[in-house]
């Protein structure tokens, strides 16, 4: 069945618009909570230093890939590889990634209104409603799971509705700034307190004795699944690029306001949690720092607790704010995946694809809001090892099957001497040997 036109897709607005969409879908809950505490165990600022240049070395040349198809096919993942090969197989690896971006979606939107619910705790904290805090720190809880993880998911729909300029442009615009204004302010508050200074040392201060092999592919497997890549995003944004747009450069940014972000809300966490052990309260578990969902669900909350009064409620509500815009933030791009599948393969028209595939979404989000135990499941299946392969497969169809060299002409739009330049002859050798090879160990160990 033929597609919908490109004017009837929609299409950016600006560079700006896309740089801060593409960056609101990297930039979600692991990027504040997840990367600081993989900082704080496994090396501190040696570990900062690595992610860095992993970012860059893995993570940037497969994001230039998936921008480059979907441009080139103005499509979504599915029909993106449809329409540059006739080959059958990597149809399957577009809907592969549309899978994985549901499956993930389903366990993210409870997540998200677990942050969501926490702001609201701290409100009845401070109001001394007992109950009702407890009710909403009760993660088991599944009917209070549901209602929030539908509030969450009905507003995810209702930008998506909007289109891509009036809808995500328009809301990612406004949320990015508020993203990064809340966590300078929380920053500049935390670093004034006792302890954050020992936070910023461990933070900011590498110890090149902790490098070694386990953490360079630890790093290196945060880089790639920070960036949102293997599931169809980019594809999916990139097919609403402009021609006029450069890629490389397009991605680069992408990419900085993506690392910048992560580097921003590890100098708030970390300090933060330095400052709640100078408050008595215990971050470690033996001789381990606590998971990352103990980080923000216990030890943070009793922080704020621990403050007390206007300014423990203001830090409290604010924080948990900040959660829940970055969770929105992805939430938006992972249901704009299968929304832009439906819409491109079926003929369907926005609006309807839009209820249809997140109220479908939502179904699955309530039978994790019931089972929540389903959470690890799901992430280990379609996070830690989907999002991999998916990368794994890209870059070998842009390798072997549409050619390194055709996706630089289709980046000659938008950089017309690219040809001229370092990049086209280092890049196509990442996509066929460095980016393969590092994301093939990382879904090996992984596995076992």
């Amino acid at each position: 069945m033929a597609g919908t036109s490109t004017s009837e897709r929609g299409a950016w607005n600006s560079k700006l618009g896309f740089i801060l969409a593409a960056a609101g879908s990297a930039v979600g809950l692991g990027n504040i909570w997840g990367f600081p505490t993989k900082v704080a165990t496994e090396g501190g600022a040696a570990y900062l230093i690595v992610y860095l240049i992993c970012t860059f070395l893995i993570g940037f040349p497969v994001m230039v890939a998936e921008l480059a198809i979907g441009r080139k096919s103005g499509k979504n993942p599915v029909g993106a590889f449809k329409a540059l090969s006739s080959n059958k197989f990597f149809p399957l690896v577009g809907l592969w990634g549309v899978i994985c971006g549901v499956m993930i979606l389903s366990f993210y939107t409870v997540i998200a209104g677990w942050a969501f619910g926490f702001a609201f705790e701290e409100i009845f904290y401070y109001l001394g409603w007992q109950e009702a805090a407890d009710l909403l720190t009760d993660t088991g809880n599944g009917w209070k799971n549901a209602i929030i993880a539908s509030a969450f998911m009905f507003g995810t729909i209702k930008i998506i509705t909007g289109g891509i300029s009036d809808g995500i442009e328009r809301a990612t615009k406004f949320m990015m700034p508020l993203l990064i204004g809340i966590i300078v302010i929380m920053i500049g508050y935390v670093l004034t307190q006792p302890g954050a200074s020992e936070g910023v040392r461990e933070y900011l201060l590498p110890d090149f004795s902790k490098i070694n092999a386990d953490l360079i592919f630890s790093a290196m497997g945060q880089a790639f699944f920070s960036l949102s890549l293997g599931m169809g995003a980019l594809i999916t944004y990139g097919s609403y690029l402009n021609k006029k747009e450069n890629i490389p450069q397009a991605a680069a940014f992408v990419t900085l306001a993506d690392v910048g972000i992560a580097f921003l809300a590890g100098l708030l966490i970390i300090p933060a949690m330095y400052v709640a052990k100078n408050a008595g309260i215990e971050i470690f578990v033996g001789d381990q720092l606590a998971s990352s969902t103990d980080l923000v669900f216990q030890i943070l909350p009793a922080l704020f607790h621990t403050i007390g009064g206007a300014v423990g409620l203001i830090l409290g509500v604010v924080f948990f704010l900040l959660l829940s815009i970055a969770a929105l933030t992805s939430t938006i791009s992972l249901l704009e995946v299968p929304v832009s599948f439906v819409i491109d393969e079926f003929e369907v028209k926005r609006k309807k694809a839009a209820w249809s595939v997140g109220l479908g979404v939502l179904a699955i989000s309530i039978v994790v809001s019931f089972y929540p135990a389903l959470i690890g499941h799901f992430d280990n299946i379609f996070n830690n090892l989907g999002l991999p392969i998916g990368g794994l497969l890209t870059c070998i169809f842009v390798a072997f099957v549409w050619k390194t060299d055709s996706a630089i002409t289709e980046m000659e739009f938008g950089f017309a001497g690219i040809r001229q330049t370092l990049f086209s002859k280092v890049w196509p050798v990442f996509i066929y040997v460095v980016c393969p090879l590092a994301i093939l160990y990382n879904i090996v160990t992984n596995f076992l």
